[in-house]
């Protein structure tokens, strides 16, 4: 994660590798199952609390350290946040296929417009970005809102929160795929809710 303008920031990784296949209907044992397809049973998964992490995932910040980003030194720790104070930071593991779920805030206090408000971004790779930004009654270009495929797609709508306000990223990721020559087999997908509202 790149960062500037931020006055402070707080990341609550829910970060694992997923699957998953959704079926609607009722359940029929019997030795030819009702699809003919013989389906692995699914593992039980602990949800956790109410906003807590499921008991599968891989927590990247926990409110008291930055042990598991490369950097996280640069950052000030404090009350439970992580408050950037200049360059980025990276996870130290290496993630393709994903979902995160992320909390941030960007300065109470108003200053700068367009790009100069409260700048930072979400990577994926070396190469994508879920853009983070004050979007807030903050024109700017499309593609550089809260929330866009950084240069790539502007956000479905603008969800973003006032000022100072806290707000969310759920964020599921799927790596694109390349074949041995380096060329690209299967593209990458994203799908992101901002505040719990669909935006990508």
């Amino acid at each position: 994660m790149s960062h500037t303008g931020w006055s402070r920031s707080r990341f609550v990784g829910r970060l694992f590798v997923f699957g998953a296949v959704l079926a609607v209907g009722s359940i029929v044992v019997s030795k030819e199952w009702v699809s003919g397809i013989i389906w692995p049973e699914p593992v039980v998964v602990d949800p956790g609390p109410v906003g807590g992490p499921p008991s599968d995932a891989i927590v990247l910040f926990d409110g008291t350290d930055l042990s598991q980003w490369q950097d996280g030194e640069k950052w000030l720790v404090q009350d439970g946040c992580a408050t950037a104070r200049g360059g980025e930071i990276r996870t130290k593991a290496v993630f393709g296929d994903c979902q995160l779920h992320i909390e941030w805030a960007t300065p109470a206090e108003v200053k700068g417009s367009g790009q100069g408000r409260g700048n930072s971004g979400v990577f994926f790779g070396s190469k994508y970005e879920v853009q983070v930004l004050d979007s807030f009654e903050n024109k700017t270009y499309f593609d550089g809102q809260a929330g866009s495929l950084y240069k790539t797609k502007p956000p479905l709508v603008n969800a973003c929160r006032k000022p100072g306000e806290w707000q969310s990223y759920d964020i599921v990721y799927t790596a694109p795929k390349f074949n041995e020559q380096g060329q690209l087999v299967k593209p990458g997908y994203f799908t992101v809710l901002h505040n719990g509202v669909l935006i990508q």
